[in-house]
């Protein structure tokens, strides 16, 4: 199979095309926060899955990840249309970038599967056991303090910053469900980068809007500031001290406090 061609000016889409990539990738991100933000007004803060099948809560989950990632994917999706450049049509080139960001989210939908086996684990503790709240705070965030700080984070955030080697590597997969693979592969690393991230939305609330924006800026900073590794580092150390905290102070875990209050559920 012959190589790809390279990067080079001959294969960039033109500016008006980008333009329009950028903003497909943005409505797409703010009408995912505008249906999580009114998903979130009705459900409240809650332990557990909050009464949530498996099914809604991934379309919730689903819907959550591209409200958070997108626009720290965005230049790496945009990046493979460049290189997609002019080796296919308009509609193809949109067909293809919408794969790889499909490919993107089916890693994160598929790690909501995990998310949800978490939250009912927790929520029926939390339910059985009120006091065990804090103690999973600590952990969650003990956890996640540990995963900012250690070799994993480095290597994947390394590849979320500067992926430009690694897609050049795939251009050389089959051309079958090539951007698909691209995206899930990319998802994987950010994944592994994020993880930590995720999990203290356990004891912070998985539908807190707050804590999911503050999650999401995390994650856009450290991805796209040049000083990200560091800023990574710092939060990695906030998380240890908020781990220290979380048996003592109930207002660090809104996630994690029982309700006999009924739920309002659309």
């Amino acid at each position: 199979m012959a190589a790809a061609p390279p990067l080079r000016r001959g294969n960039l889409l033109p500016p008006r095309v980008l333009v329009t990539a950028w903003s497909l990738l943005v409505l797409i991100s703010v009408l995912a926060w505008v249906l999580t933000i009114g998903q979130a007004s009705d459900m409240g803060v809650e332990p557990g899955t909050m009464g949530m099948g498996i099914p809604l809560f991934l379309l919730l989950w689903l819907a959550m990840m591209a409200a958070m990632m997108l626009p720290s994917v965005a230049p790496v999706a945009i990046t493979w249309a460049r290189w997609i450049g002019r080796r296919s049509t308009g509609l193809a080139r949109a067909a293809r970038t919408a794969t790889f960001i499909w490919g993107y989210l089916f890693v994160w939908t598929a790690f909501g599967l995990l998310a949800y086996g978490a939250l009912a684990a927790t929520g029926d503790l939390v339910r059985d056991h009120p006091d065990a709240g804090r103690w999973i705070g600590f952990t969650a965030f003990l956890l996640a303090g540990l995963q900012q700080l250690g070799p994993l984070k480095n290597v994947c955030l390394r590849h979320c910053r500067s992926p430009m080697s690694q897609l050049m590597r795939y251009a050389q997969f089959r051309p079958w469900v090539r951007d698909f693979r691209v995206g899930a592969h990319h998802g994987l690393y950010c994944t592994g980068c994020c993880w930590g991230l995720m999990i203290v939305l356990i004891p912070l609330g998985v539908m807190n809007i707050a804590a999911m924006a503050g999650v999401a800026a995390v994650i856009f900073v450290e991805k796209l500031w040049r000083r990200g590794p560091v800023f990574s580092t710092a939060v990695g150390v906030v998380f240890l001290v908020l781990a220290g905290l979380a048996p003592f102070q109930d207002w660090l875990l809104p996630g994690l406090q029982p309700s006999d209050a009924p739920m309002p559920m659309h």
